[in-house]
C-alpha cells in the first residue's frame, strides 16, 4: 500500500512539474518593424565602411532636457522606465512611456526631456560605422 501511495504521489508531482514546465514557453513580440524613423522619414542606407554596433543603456534624470543633437546613424531603442518627450525644432513631438519603442531620427536635430518625477531609462541600439560618431551635439 505504501509503495502504491508513493507511486501516486510521485506521479502527481511529476505531472504537476511537467504541466508547469510546458506552460513556460518562449514568446516573441515585435515592438516595431519599419524602414522609417518616428517622424515618417525614410531611414538611410547602411554605411559602406566597417559596421559597428553600439548598445547603450541611457539614464536621463527626471526633469533633464538633453541638448540639441543628431544621430548620423540608424538607431532604435525601447524605453524601460519614465516618460520621454522628443522634440524637433519645428515643434513636432513624440511622447514615449515605459515599454514604447522608438526608431530615432537620422541626421535630424532634436532634443529630449525626461518628464515627471521618474528618471528615464532607455536601451538604444546604434548601427554605425567603425570610427564614426553615433551622436553629435549641435
Amino acid at each position: 500500500m505504501k509503495s502504491i501511495l508513493a507511486a501516486v504521489i510521485a506521479a502527481s508531482i511529476f505531472y504537476c512539474y511537467q504541466s508547469a514546465a510546458q506552460e513556460k514557453q518562449v514568446s516573441v513580440k515585435t515592438l516595431v518593424k519599419t524602414s522609417q524613423s518616428w517622424d515618417g522619414s525614410s531611414l538611410p542606407n547602411y554605411p559602406n565602411g566597417t559596421p559597428e554596433i553600439t548598445v547603450l543603456d541611457i539614464n536621463i534624470p527626471a526633469g533633464t532636457t538633453l541638448p540639441l543633437h543628431f544621430h548620423p546613424v540608424i538607431n532604435a531603442g525601447v524605453l524601460l522606465s519614465g516618460n520621454l518627450k522628443v522634440t524637433k525644432p519645428n515643434g513636432e513631438v513624440l511622447m514615449l512611456k515605459a515599454g514604447d519603442p522608438i526608431v530615432e531620427l537620422v541626421n535630424k536635430v532634436h532634443t529630449g526631456k525626461a518628464l515627471g518625477d521618474e528618471d528615464v531609462r532607455i536601451i538604444v541600439f546604434y548601427a554605425g560605422e567603425k570610427g564614426k560618431p553615433i551622436t553629435v551635439k549641435k
